[in-house]
């Protein structure tokens, strides 16, 4: 039984607070981890088509015994699919590799604003949501002013925009914008992709203080910001610690420390600029 609570999407849908990341892990790796991952009471898993695993994912999720209904299953549409009709084909492979007759969540990978191509493509999701392939829609790595195009010109407001979001990288206004549109706000690189952000020594003082890992640190402060997080790893050890945050708070002292770490730096693109396919 998992331990994670939920988040209502914007249609109803409940989705896990905490999910597990498939990211850089190659798809015989995926079968293990993710099994792992349920093992340890994850019932979201957040895969996509540039993963290369979702076939690896598949196998796990049909091997762990565990009700389909039990389980959140996200994945996403590459950039060289987008654009309607090929979402569509796009969507058709995903959803065989994953060996699944529905996903839960399916998200635009990128905007890919200079192609111009994403309100196609998003429309094109809705028609997988309306056919009920799709429990919900959403994006991922949009800006504001892609997710105003949306809204303007689309009928389903997405569910999700997935981005990317740790301590040292807050987007207070991207959170701002899609409160107020009541869009969930999913990060990834949750745990900034270790580089520096777990040894800052604002985190272990108050790993120390609460008797805690750097990393359930940073994950509980998403959760109390209200972002749903997906952190990655392949090892059981580390898998078993990530889920393990939903017995500690922290206080006010504590979150106004974290705000400090604020950088303004991404570690990954520019969804502005961002176009590889």
């Amino acid at each position: 039984m998992s331990k994670v609570p939920s988040i209502t999407l914007n249609n109803g849908v409940a989705m896990p607070r905490l999910g597990f990341g498939v990211w850089q892990v190659d798809d015989e790796q995926a079968t293990t981890a993710v099994g792992q991952a349920l093992d340890a009471g994850y019932r979201s898993i957040d895969t996509a088509a540039i993963y290369g695993n979702e076939a690896g994912t598949g196998k796990a999720l049909a091997a762990s015994g565990i009700d389909r209904d039990e389980l959140f299953v996200t994945t996403k549409l590459w950039n060289a699919d987008q654009g309607h009709d090929a979402t569509l084909r796009a969507f058709d492979t995903s959803l065989a590799k994953l060996g699944l007759e529905y996903v839960d969540l399916y998200l635009i990978h990128w905007p890919l604003p200079s192609r111009d191509t994403y309100l196609d493509t998003y429309k094109a999701l809705e028609k997988i949501h309306a056919d009920g392939r799709a429990k919900a829609i959403g994006v991922s790595n949009f800006l504001p002013e892609h997710l105003e195009r949306l809204l303007g010109e689309t009928s389903v407001v997405p569910a999700v925009n997935q981005i990317e979001l740790h301590p040292q990288f807050q987007q207070g206004a991207a959170r701002a914008f899609h409160a107020r549109h009541n869009i969930v706000t999913e990060a990834w690189s949750p745990l900034g992709q270790g580089k520096g952000l777990l040894a800052d020594p604002t985190i272990a003082q108050l790993a120390a203080k609460h008797g805690r890992t750097p990393a359930q640190v940073v994950l509980r402060w998403h959760l109390q910001l209200g972002n749903v997080v997906i952190p990655k790893s392949v090892t059981p050890s580390r898998i078993a610690e990530n889920i393990d945050v939903f017995d500690f708070e922290l206080d006010d002292t504590d979150l106004t420390a974290l705000a400090g770490l604020e950088t303004g730096s991404r570690l990954g693109p520019d969804p502005a600029a961002f176009d590889v396919v």
